[in-house]
C-alpha cells in the first residue's frame, strides 16, 4: 500500500506556534514516532513551529506497511511537505532520520524549492560513513537488547512482552532501511549543517560526525554533549537552547 502524501497524515503539531515562526520538521530515529519530539516542541513554542513527522508502521499508523528504504521513506516525506504551503523550514534528524533529513533536503532542492535555512544532524555519522551493522537480521532477543544498549526505549517498554511485539516490525524495518542505505556521491547540499553528537555514543566517532562537512557547501559545525546515543534526553535544555539561538541567527543573518 502506497501512503497518501497529505500532510495529516505524516506531520504533528503539538503546540501552536505564530503564524511566521520558522518551522523545523523532526523526524524520529529507528523504531521512534512523532510523540517523541513532544518535548522539543513544547520548548520551543511558540518562537518555533515544530512539526514532528510521523511514519508509517507505529501508534496512530500501525495499521499501514512500514517503509524498510530509506530512498522511498524520503520520497514520501518529502511529497508530505511539498503538500503544504512553502516558507522557511529547518529540518532536524535524530540517528536514522538526520541520514532521512539530508536526502528530504536533496529532495527540496531537485524539485527546485528553497533549501532548508539549517539541517540539524543528530547522533548519526555522515552519510558517506557505513559500517558492516546487521541488525536487522538479528533475532527479537538480540534487537532487544541493541535497543537497551542504546537506551532509547524505556525499560518498562522492554521489559513488556506484549509492547515489544507491537514495536518490533518497526524497529527491525527502520534498521534494515538506514543499514542496507547508500548515500549518491555526486549528491551535496548548499544550506548549512549543524551536528550533534554525544561523546560517549557507541555508534558515532567523531571523526564520523565531523565527516558531515562532506555532504554540503555551506558552514558546519559540531557540538559535543556527554552522554550517548540519547544525549538530548538527558540534555535537552541544553539541545532546545542551541536549536533556537540557531534557528534565531539563521532566519535573521
Amino acid at each position: 500500500m502506497t501512503p497518501s502524501a497529505d500532510p495529516a497524515l505524516w506531520l504533528r503539531r503539538f503546540h501552536p506556534a505564530a503564524e511566521d515562526a520558522v518551522r523545523l520538521v523532526c523526524l524520529p530515529h529507528a523504531g521512534g514516532s512523532a510523540s517523541f519530539f513532544f518535548p522539543m516542541s513544547r520548548a520551543l513554542a511558540p518562537r518555533v513551529q515544530v512539526l514532528a513527522v510521523q511514519y508509517p508502521g507505529r501508534q496512530d499508523r500501525r495499521r499501514e506497511d512500514n517503509v524498510a528504504d530509506l530512498h522511498l521513506l524520503a520520497d514520501q516525506v518529502f511529497a508530505a511537505l511539498a503538500a503544504t504551503p512553502q516558507r522557511p523550514l529547518a529540518l532536524f534528524g535524530h540517528s536514522l532520520g538526520a541520514v532521512l533529513a539530508y536526502e528530504v533536503a536533496l529532495r527540496m532542492r531537485e524539485a527546485g524549492l528553497p533549501d532548508p535555512v539549517r539541517l540539524f544532524a543528530s547522533a548519526r555519522r555522515a552519510p558517506s560513513r557505513y559500517r558492516d551493522e546487521r541488525v536487522h537480521r538479528l533475532g527479537d532477543a538480540d534487537i532487544i537488547e541493541q535497543l537497551r544498549r542504546l537506551s532509547g526505549t524505556h525499560a518498562d517498554t522492554l521489559a513488556d512482552p506484549d509492547l515489544i511485539q507491537l514495536i518490533l516490525p518497526a524497529v527491525r524495518s527502520d534498521y534494515r532501511a538506514i543499514e542496507t542505505y547508500r548515500h549518491r556521491p555526486e549528491a551535496v547540499l548548499d544550506c548549512p549543517v549543524t551536528v550533534l553528537t554525544g561523546a560517549d555514543d557507541p555508534v558515532v566517532s567523531a571523526d564520523e560526525a565531523a565527516d558531515w562537512r562532506r555532504h554540503t557547501t555551506g558552514e558546519i559545525d559540531v557540538h559535543t554533549f556527554p552522554g550517548g546515543h540519547f544525549f538530548l534526553v538527558d540534555h535537552a535544555p541544553a539541545v532546545t537552547e542551541l536549536l533556537a539561538r540557531s534557528l534565531t541567527a539563521t532566519v535573521a543573518g
